[in-house]
């Protein structure tokens, strides 16, 4: 169980671990709602908020979690190699 921080979500799906992300609805311009989304849309996390927690808790099935692919560094590179002329 975690919120929704970018690092703390990637480093936890990139380690193959289940993982149930908690929204703060308050935030204003909330990305972080917008990550937990898209993660729970593709099927890699659970979803909710303060208020559904425990009800998220009581009704979780972690086998319908989809594994997170993992990162593809070297494509990364060869971008911004392409990008800033190295290529």
């Amino acid at each position: 169980v975690s919120p929704v921080g970018a690092g703390s979500c990637l480093e936890t799906l990139e380690k193959g671990k289940p993982l149930i992300v908690v929204t703060n609805e308050k935030l204003m311009n909330n990305h972080q709602l917008e990550l937990a989304k898209q993660l729970h849309r593709d099927g890699h996390v659970l979803c909710c908020n303060c208020s559904t927690l425990v009800e998220t808790l009581q009704s979780m099935d972690l086998s319908t979690l989809k594994p997170f692919p993992p990162g593809q560094p070297e494509k990364f590179a060869l971008f911004l190699d392409k990008v800033v002329g190295f290529q």
